[in-house]
């Protein structure tokens, strides 16, 4: 399952994308971290909106545990200026960003990952193989009434060395916009 590009236990395709903060961000930007997860985001999916305190606190809660989210915007900008850099820039301001949120203006992170959608977690272990690809919890809507917290759950099983007991969900959220001639 996965994606059409990577299953459970495949490598991290590694990037080279400017942040909203002005800096080049890679994989090996995070050398110290047991937990890289890549979130594929945008700024005016509902979903990520609704998702994006969350996400927040995850980072937050999981920053002294060495762990790193890293969020991606893959989506064109030309039908959604909301999702431009400069738009992106702003968000982040606005919404307090405690992680890197960077700009894939080719869409080529977005193909090697085989993501489809915002937002879309890719959760990596410290050797950088995926363990957990999927959604956040199970309820977008209505965060007091989550049963399951699939993605703080992933972070802690892999920080405990066990087995991702749920490894996969199926994504939800908002298509990636790709550019004309893409997909």
């Amino acid at each position: 399952m996965a994606t059409d590009k990577l299953k459970i236990g495949s490598s991290a395709p590694d990037f080279n994308l400017k942040s909203v903060d002005g800096k080049l961000y890679s994989l090996n930007s995070f050398p110290d971290k047991k937990v890289l997860i890549v979130i594929f985001s945008c700024n005016h999916c509902p979903y990520v909106q609704a998702y994006e305190k969350r996400i927040i606190s995850i980072q937050r809660d999981f920053a002294d545990k060495s762990v790193q989210i890293v969020a991606i915007n893959s989506n064109e900008d030309v039908n959604y200026p909301e999702d431009s850099f400069d738009e992106m820039i702003k968000r982040s301001k606005e919404k307090n960003y405690n992680f890197p949120y960077l700009r894939d203006e080719t869409q080529e992170v977005a193909k090697a990952y085989g993501a489809t959608h915002t937002p879309e977690i890719f959760l990596f272990d410290e050797q950088r193989k995926l363990r957990y690809h999927g959604k956040i919890d199970d309820n977008w809507k209505e965060p007091e009434k989550v049963k399951y917290n699939y993605l703080r759950d992933a972070i802690t099983e892999v920080l405990e060395g066990k087995e991702v007991s749920i490894p996969e969900t199926f994504s939800i959220g908002c298509t990636i916009k790709w550019k004309q001639n893409q997909y």
